[in-house]
């Protein structure tokens, strides 16, 4: 049992005045059952109701009030909890029921003093398939991604690790060190049964048959949000085929050299979006806050995790011993992770990253990604080498006055520089694995 990040976010929920329930949302099996379980010990009483079990999905479909949910929950564990004591209740799997989605609300207007959360996998499609919602302001939203590096390093190397890579900027003698676990989490990804297997074995192989086993269920799952046998067959195959595009734009007509038209991929990887597994990073056109995505413009594609796309990919033995991840082979690799890092830093929004497109008959041009900073954006770039040659970057820069600052992440050590030619800006160079550490960097 690894600790996660999101475990500090829920003290904080737990602490908040007026405290709604929560509900956890994310992929199948990125932790949040885990995760919510070892929140749960911090609490005088804990109690797991699973609600694809009937009896107890029917505690919440025959019109009873959250009391007396509450005192059949008491009665059927044979718990007790006194008057000062604290209670936290956790309805797992509740897409499974919708009636208990209906009574989130009443649970926060009723028995405010209750600690509530939910969790689940494929919410969205199956909330969307049975027409209902969450009711508007009576709950609240987390959302749990892969491991990150962070939770990566405390599961595999420890605590002392964690303290150093905290540290902004890195010191010198650890660089080289945080290089190569990066690279290592690179190939091993961060869904937590496979680091779990790789730190109890420090072995590949045993971490492709978790792989097996979890890619495997992803396509099984397809069968119990597919409308019609049509749809589920476009689903599975978006679904291996997008670990192969992951990192790179991409066309939804022709998607992976198919003969499926622009509609139905898009309504295909909509829905895998909406079940987490995959991202659309649409890109911008603005140089000014607020970053509005371009929806008309090809997106960029975002799979949950590296290690199962290395694992889809069969080539986990090209990435051993690799130096510099920016020279791998398949060129959207250190891009894929960048916008895992970036997703997984903040637990309490769903915020995709953004990325800025010019794109001009006679003059293109593209940059990784937006961050913000104060008022203004702040172009980063995915990439090793001389500085010169970030063209994007430096076009992006002159198109946007307000910007005094850039970020390049690249296998190299921090560093402060002067950089462009018709507009100068200060372009802080920073370690490819502080990607998460990005906004810390623009207070020093």
């Amino acid at each position: 049992m690894f600790c996660r990040l999101i475990n500090e976010d829920l003290h904080k929920w737990r602490r908040l005045p007026g405290r709604k329930p929560l509900v956890l949302r994310g992929a199948r099996q990125v932790g949040k059952t885990i995760a919510i379980r070892m929140f749960g010990e911090s609490y005088d009483l804990f109690s797991e109701l699973n609600l694809e079990t009937p009896e107890n999905a029917a505690l919440f479909s025959q019109g009873l009030k959250p009391q007396e949910i509450l005192q059949a929950i008491k009665l059927k564990q044979r718990v007790s909890v006194s008057e000062s004591g604290s209670w936290l209740l956790f309805l797992d799997e509740i897409q499974a029921c919708p009636e208990a989605v209906a009574q989130l609300r009443y649970f926060y207007e009723d028995v405010p003093e209750l600690h509530l959360i939910a969790a689940g996998s494929l919410l969205e499609v199956a909330l969307q398939r049975e027409q209902i919602s969450f009711p508007v302001g009576r709950v609240e939203f987390r959302y749990l991604y892969p491991m990150s590096f962070e939770e990566f390093l405390g599961a595999s190397v420890g605590q002392d690790m964690v303290d150093v890579f905290r540290q902004v900027p890195s010191p010198v003698y650890a660089q080289e060190e945080l290089f190569r676990l990066y690279h290592l989490y690179a190939l091993v990804g961060g869904m937590p049964e496979a680091v779990k297997e790789y730190v109890r074995t420090r072995d590949m192989v045993a971490v492709n048959r978790i792989y097996e086993n979890l890619f495997t269920a992803y396509i099984d799952d397809i069968s119990k949000y597919a409308r019609n046998n049509s749809m589920a067959k476009l689903l599975r195959f978006c679904l291996k085929t997008a670990p192969l595009a992951a990192g790179r734009r991409i066309r939804f007509a022709g998607f992976g050299e198919s003969a499926y038209g622009s509609r139905e991929v898009g309504e295909a990887l909509r829905t895998l979006e909406q079940v987490m597994l995959v991202a659309l990073l649409y890109p911008t056109v603005s140089v000014s806050l607020p970053l509005l995505p371009n929806t008309r413009k090809s997106p960029r594609l975002q799979f949950i995790d590296t290690g199962l796309i290395h694992y889809v990919h069969g080539i986990q033995h090209l990435l051993i011993g690799i130096n510099d991840l920016s020279a791998d082979f398949r060129g959207g690799l250190l891009e894929q992770l960048t916008g895992q890092e970036l997703m997984a830093a903040r637990n309490d929004i769903r915020k995709l990253p953004r990325f800025w497109v010019r794109e001009k008959t006679q003059s293109q041009a593209e940059v990784d990604f937006l961050e913000s900073c104060e008022s203004f954006p702040v172009p980063v770039e995915v990439k090793s080498g001389a500085v010169g040659k970030l063209r994007s970057l430096n076009r992006f820069m002159e198109m946007s006055p307000s910007t005094k600052i850039a970020v390049r992440l690249y296998r190299g050590s921090f560093k402060r520089q002067q950089a462009g030619s018709a507009t100068k800006f200060s372009l802080l160079n920073l370690p490819y694995y502080h990607a998460a550490k990005i906004n810390e960097y623009f207070a020093l």
